[in-house]
C-alpha cells in the first residue's frame, strides 16, 4: 500500500500510454478476470464503422492516455474513430465551444455545478430513458448518482443529463499500522469508536491528530471536508443538499453544529499535533509527517486518497473509512469528489459512448491500471492493481449515501472563498455561529 501505490501507478499508466502509442490494446480481449462478455455484448449491439466520436475534459498527460487505452475498446467493438482532447482550461473551453456552436460530442465534467448551468442553458442532450433505472439498479448508493447527475432543463423540468465516471473518495483517516501496533490500538468502526480512541491516545499520553489547514491562497479548504463529513455522519442526505443549494441558510443551526463537531476535533489542544493554535498555520502538506515521526507526533490524519503524495519517502501507512455515528443511524456515507459525462453534441457515437460506460469492462481497463474508482458493482474488483486501490473502492462501494464535495458546489465565492477563510477564522478562535453568520451574508449579497 505506501509507495508501490504510487510508484506502480506511474509505471502502469507508462504502461498504457506505449501500448496505446503501438496501436494496440493494453489488454488483450479474452485474457485475464476481465468481464469480456460486456465487451463482447456490447460489440454485437453496435456498428458505427465510419464514424468518429468527439470528446473533451479535465484530463491530461497520464489521464489522458488511461482514458484513451479505454477508448481503444470502443473503437475495437464499434468501428468507430474516438477523438479525446484534454485542457487544464476545459471549464472555459467548453463554455466557449458550446456557445459557438461546435462542441464535442461528449464531455467530461470534473464538478455538477459546471454542467449543471450548461443543461439549464440547452448546451446538453439528455441522457436516455431508462438511464437513471439503470444507475440505481447497477451503481452502489445509485440514487446518489442520480441526484448528482440531474438538473433543471431550460423549462426548468429535471431531467438525467450526467453520468458519472470515475470517483475520489475523501472520508478516509490514515495512520501508521507500525504506531496503531505498537500502542495496541483497534481500528474504530463508528464515530463513537473513533472518539474513544482519541481520548484513549491521550490518556495515554499520545497526540491524536494531525490537522494542518495551509494551502497558500487556498488556506483552509482541509476544514471545509470535515464540516462536509461531519454534516454527512450528523444529518440526512435532504439536509446536506440543502444546505449546498442555500435553501437553508449557512448559519441554520445544523450547519453551526457540524462545524462545531469539526471543532471538537480541531480546538482541542489535547488533541492536535502543536495545539490548536497549530492548525491554521501548518500546510496541510506537511501535517501528516507527525505520523511517521518516532515515537509518533500523532496518530491519525483525515484526508483523502491523494495524500500519500506528501508521506515521507517509504512511510509506512494504512487508511481506514471515517465512520459514521452509530446513533444517528445514517448509514455509511462517503464525502468525495469524480467526473461525470455529459452528451454536449448528440449523435449514435454519443449515445453508443454512453452506454459503453455502463459496461463492466470500460472501468476494468483503467482500474486495472491507475488512478480510478468506481461505484458500479458488477465490475470484478480484483483486478485494481493494487491492494490500497481495492480497499478504497470497497468504501465506496459500501457507502448508503454518496455525496459530492460541497465546496465545489457553492458559488465560487462561497465555496473557495469566505467558506475557507471562515473555517481558518473558527478554528483560531471565532464562534461558529458567527462565522456562518458572515457566510450567509456573503451569500446574500451575491443574489
Amino acid at each position: 500500500m505506501k509507495n508501490s501505490f504510487y510508484t506502480g501507478a506511474a509505471l502502469l499508466a507508462l504502461t498504457a500510454g506505449m501500448a496505446q502509442a503501438d496501436g494496440h490494446l493494453i489488454f488483450p480481449i479474452g485474457e485475464g478476470d476481465f468481464n469480456w462478455d460486456s465487451f463482447e455484448a456490447f460489440a454485437e449491439a453496435h456498428d458505427l464503422s465510419g464514424q468518429t466520436l468527439t470528446m473533451t475534459g479535465p484530463w491530461t498527460g497520464l489521464d489522458a492516455e488511461l482514458v484513451e487505452s479505454v477508448a481503444a475498446y470502443f473503437e475495437e467493438a464499434t468501428g468507430a474513430t474516438v477523438q479525446y482532447s484534454g485542457s487544464d482550461s476545459f471549464e472555459q473551453d467548453i463554455v466557449i465551444a458550446a456557445q459557438a456552436n461546435s462542441a464535442p460530442n461528449i464531455a467530461v465534467f470534473p464538478q455538477p455545478g459546471l454542467a449543471a448551468d450548461m443543461a439549464a442553458r440547452g448546451f446538453l442532450t439528455p441522457l436516455a430513458d431508462g438511464t437513471a433505472d439503470w444507475v440505481r439498479e447497477n451503481y452502489a448508493a445509485g440514487q446518489s448518482w442520480v441526484d448528482l447527475g440531474t438538473y433543471a432543463n431550460p423549462d426548468g423540468a429535471d431531467e438525467l443529463f450526467g453520468f458519472f465516471y470515475k470517483v475520489d473518495v475523501k472520508s478516509l483517516v490514515w495512520y501508521s499500522p507500525e504506531a496503531f501496533d505498537e500502542a495496541g490500538y483497534d481500528i474504530p468502526e463508528t464515530m463513537e469508536d473513533l472518539r474513544a480512541l482519541t481520548d484513549q491516545i491521550v490518556a495515554d499520553g499520545g497526540t491524536p491528530w494531525c490537522i494542518g489547514l495551509g494551502s497558500g491562497a487556498a488556506t483552509g479548504w482541509p476544514a471545509t471536508d470535515w464540516v462536509e463529513d461531519m454534516m454527512l455522519r450528523t444529518q440526512p442526505p435532504e439536509v446536506y443538499d440543502a444546505w449546498v443549494a442555500n435553501e437553508i441558510p449557512f448559519n441554520d443551526e445544523r450547519v453551526v453544529a457540524a462545524i462545531e463537531e469539526f471543532g471538537s476535533f480541531a480546538r482541542n489542544d489535547d488533541y492536535v499535533n502543536g495545539g490548536a493554535a497549530a492548525v491554521a498555520s501548518t500546510d496541510f502538506r506537511d501535517s501528516p509527517g507527525g505520523l511517521f515521526s518516532f515515537p509518533p507526533e500523532c496518530y491519525m490524519h483525515r484526508q483523502a486518497s491523494f495524500i500519500p503524495t506528501f508521506f515521507p519517502e517509504g512511510a509506512d501507512s494504512d487508511f481506514f473509512y471515517f465512520p459514521a455515528y452509530e446513533g444517528q443511524d445514517l448509514g455509511q456515507p462517503v464525502l468525495g469528489a469524480g467526473t461525470l459525462m455529459a452528451i454536449t453534441d448528440d449523435s449514435p457515437a454519443a449515445q453508443a459512448w454512453i452506454e459503453f460506460v455502463k459496461t463492466p469492462i470500460a472501468h476494468e481497463v483503467w482500474m486495472a491500471q491507475t488512478g480510478f474508482l468506481t461505484p458500479h458493482d458488477g465490475v470484478n474488483t480484483e483486478l485494481f492493481g493494487t491492494e490500497a486501490a481495492r480497499q478504497m473502492n470497497d468504501i465506496l462501494l459500501n457507502a448508503t449515501t454518496f455525496r459530492f464535495d460541497a465546496s465545489d458546489l457553492m458559488p465560487g465565492e462561497i465555496g473557495q472563498g469566505v467558506f475557507w477563510s471562515g473555517m481558518v477564522d473558527y478554528t483560531t478562535g471565532a464562534d461558529a455561529a458567527d462565522v456562518a453568520t458572515m457566510i450567509q451574508e456573503r451569500w446574500d449579497s451575491i443574489r
